[in-house]
């Protein structure tokens, strides 16, 4: 079976503390509550998650959604968006199949990367980094004032904001990433092809504004 691995890449530095870490830890179990409702997702999606502070780890490896389980996440303290991009990379190498010439490998990760600040390491390390392996669509949200979009713009062409970082547009976001999901699911279980453009997915509701 081939797969459709999904990064979620998290912010939980000490500017997400008290309503917004609250408002992921329930966009989490939202998401995957929601997907498992979905034949095409539960077929094909793959969910790991990844966070970040003052270093990146991945809490959750490639799991199939119905043994998923949202992990407990805190708030800690710096930014390292760029730690974070290099420890989605090594994920991305150890976890999804490559195509060979016996069978087809898992499809394209889909990686969604959401950041409340600016980044405290170098980055741009990170995203050299990042940058050596196939992803499919990277999608990078902006959530609240304080977050350099065009920092993000650098690391994808997706970049979507949020005007505040607190539990309903964290949780709209959330709610726009599994119908992407599911979107990108159906697309790849009916047609065997990719979604690659933003305009393949559903339309961002009205708290998500496409940068």
């Amino acid at each position: 079976m081939r797969r459709l691995p999904v990064y979620l890449v998290l912010d939980v530095s000490g500017s997400m503390h008290g309503e917004p870490i609250e408002a992921v830890r329930n966009g989490m179990q939202m998401l995957v509550s929601t997907l498992r409702t979905d034949p095409y997702a539960l077929e094909t999606a793959f969910l790991s998650v990844i966070v970040f502070d003052e270093k990146a780890r991945q809490v959750v490896p490639l799991t199939e959604l119905m043994a998923f389980q949202p992990p407990t996440v805190e708030a800690g303290s710096t930014t390292s968006l760029g730690d974070a991009l290099k420890v989605v990379k090594e994920c991305i190498e150890r976890e999804v199949k490559k195509t060979t010439a016996e069978e087809k490998g898992d499809w394209k990760p889909l990686v969604f990367i959401m950041t409340d600040g600016q980044p405290t390491d170098d980055w741009e390390k990170g995203l050299n980094e990042f940058r050596k392996v196939k992803t499919g669509m990277v999608i990078a949200c902006a959530a609240g004032p304080q977050a350099d979009t065009k920092i993000l713009k650098q690391i994808t062409e997706v970049v979507v904001s949020l005007d505040t970082a607190d539990s309903s547009t964290i949780g709209a976001f959330f709610k726009w990433v599994s119908a992407s999901i599911s979107t990108s699911s159906k697309k790849v279980d009916l047609t065997k092809a990719e979604s690659s453009e933003i305009s393949e997915l559903p339309p961002p509701p009205p708290q998500i504004t496409l940068v």
